[in-house]
């Protein structure tokens, strides 16, 4: 008995005629040692055979934030809504950089691992799943350089800053990454026949901050044309990046209805992603 309960409870079926809307949440667990190998994996070969190595995630928030503030700040002289630059545009550099990079790595899912999707069988959403949590470890990191700044400005008494409403950080972080997975997994399926959108993505990607509040409040925003205001409250990443903000620096409002159409867009996109993905899937080999 005890020998076919053992028998049974290593025993898998694996069919690929498996519904769309099966998530396989629970095969997803099982495989969570995978997806943490796979974060280390990314991590380790970014920055393998850098001469600074790991201080690159260090270095590149800050000069980020430098030339934010000299392009932005200093010659075109736009308004932070009362808020030092520095805070201002690290803020909005952290954020954004782990919600274009949710969507850059998960658009290459299918292109990046087809090698490996053709020779072993595992739940395929494990690798979008880790590409968001290597971004999520760099952005922590991006986040403890940000404390740093917001604990020297509030001790000087330059800026004040109530760290309660940090508590909403991880509601905004869940909220984005279901955004940026979302997205990166419909280009994803699409890209996995289609190559345009590879060559487009990063363009498209570094266009859109520009519609979204990163280096600018939306409040100078919806001081604007009527078309700028619709782009922008159309634009559904608008919502959390400015509700982040406001967070983080006390600075900025976003209307109810934006955030209620954000959530839904968000939330829509996920499964309508994973759906394509799942579709995808299947035949993903004999395509790419």
């Amino acid at each position: 008995m005890s020998r076919n309960n053992t028998n049974s409870k290593y025993h898998a079926h694996i069919d690929s005629s498996h519904s769309l809307l099966d998530f396989k949440l629970g095969e997803l667990l099982q495989y969570k040692d995978l997806i943490w190998l796979y974060t280390k994996k990314d991590l380790v070969r970014r920055y393998k055979q850098t001469i600074l190595g790991p201080l690159w995630i260090l270095i590149h928030p800050i000069f980020n934030t430098l030339i934010y503030a000299f392009l932005f700040g200093g010659i075109a002289g736009m308004s932070t809504a009362g808020a030092p630059q520095i805070l201002f545009y690290m803020a909005g550099n952290s954020i954004w950089t782990f919600f274009a990079t949710s969507v850059n790595k998960c658009s290459n899912t299918f292109l990046s691992n087809s090698g490996v999707f053709g020779k072993v069988y595992f739940p395929r959403l494990a690798i979008p799943c880790s590409y968001v949590l290597t971004a999520c470890i760099e952005y922590l990191i991006h986040l403890c350089i940000l404390v740093l700044f917001c604990l020297f400005y509030s001790f000087t008494g330059v800026y004040s800053i109530s760290f309660v409403s940090w508590l909403t950080l991880p509601l905004l972080m869940i909220w984005l990454s279901m955004l940026g997975i979302g997205i990166g997994l419909i280009i994803a399926s699409t890209t996995a026949k289609y190559r345009d959108l590879i060559y487009l993505l990063p363009f498209m990607v570094n266009r859109w901050m520009y519609a979204t509040p990163v280096v600018y409040p939306l409040s100078s925003a919806m001081d604007k044309h009527a078309i700028i205001r619709f782009i922008m409250m159309l634009n559904p990443a608008t919502a959390p990046i400015e509700m982040y903000r406001t967070a983080i620096l006390g600075v900025g409002s976003v209307p109810v209805w934006n955030i209620i159409y954000s959530i839904c867009f968000s939330v829509i996109v996920l499964l309508v992603g994973i759906i394509l993905f799942n579709k995808v899937e299947r035949t993903v080999i004999d395509t790419i």
